[in-house]
């Protein structure tokens, strides 16, 4: 008996997704229900980077089959999951459960800093969004996408936040390490405009904030049109 169709065995029958370590008690507390067999025995003390590349391999194995479920690592657990593709059978059987409303772009851009940076203080979020996040922040800690992990050692001893299990569920990642890089972002394609709206054909177009004068242009521009109207008229004045 192979160990990748126990484990197979194992993740087919539980209720909810299993780690590495969960499989290892498992395996550890089988000898006590099963007596004279060998093969339990000899998996009572296997390791856990054992169990880990036959999982690996067996995930392979189910991807190459191209059967309508895979295997997959979320959050350091491991689960059997049907493809997406049979999503609307499967909704007419268990029946729709209505999924929490999607983040905003707020709330994204904040965890996002948190994903990259934690564990951070709530001021050091601020400065690099450059808004106040109150209202996100506590959108995130009640939806159990981030929680407070620590203290910062800094005057004041402010809390700092970090990301969640639930967090790498909510966006199917096996760990941090699976988050894109930075250069990874950085080759994401912006998509510009065409081209600038005009009011005339054949005038150059600028962005509308380089039309705008500066404020000490304006400062510079107000007092010449102040000067202007206080300024004699030639035409009234007379010789002496």
């Amino acid at each position: 008996m192979e160990l990748k169709f126990i484990l197979e065995a194992l993740l087919f029958s539980a209720q909810k997704p299993l780690s590495t370590k969960e499989l290892k008690d498992i395996c550890a507390t089988a000898p006590e229900h099963a007596e004279g067999n060998e093969t339990v025995r000899g998996l009572k003390k296997v390791k856990e980077f054992e169990l880990e590349s036959t999982l690996e391999k067996l995930a392979k194995e189910h991807a190459e089959a191209n059967r309508s479920y895979r295997l997959v690592c979320v959050a350091g657990s491991w689960q059997f999951v049907t493809e997406p593709d049979y999503a609307p059978w499967l909704k007419a059987l268990v029946g729709h459960k209505a999924r929490p409303p999607r983040l905003s772009q707020p709330s994204l851009e904040t965890l996002a800093i948190i994903a990259y940076r934690q564990p951070i203080t709530r001021a050091e979020i601020e400065q690099v969004r450059g808004v106040a996040v109150d209202g996100v922040m506590q959108t995130l800690l009640e939806r159990g996408l981030v929680e407070q992990v620590g203290r910062a050692e800094v005057v004041g001893r402010p809390m700092t936040y970090g990301t969640t299990s639930a967090f790498l569920e909510y966006f199917g990642l096996r760990s941090l390490d699976d988050l894109p890089a930075a250069d990874e972002l950085r080759r994401i394609v912006v998509q510009k405009p065409e081209a600038l709206v005009t009011a005339d054909p054949g005038l150059a177009t600028v962005p509308p904030e380089q039309l705008t004068l500066s404020d000490e242009e304006q400062k510079r521009a107000s007092e010449s049109e102040k000067s202007k109207s206080t300024a004699p008229d030639p035409a009234s004045s007379t010789s002496a």
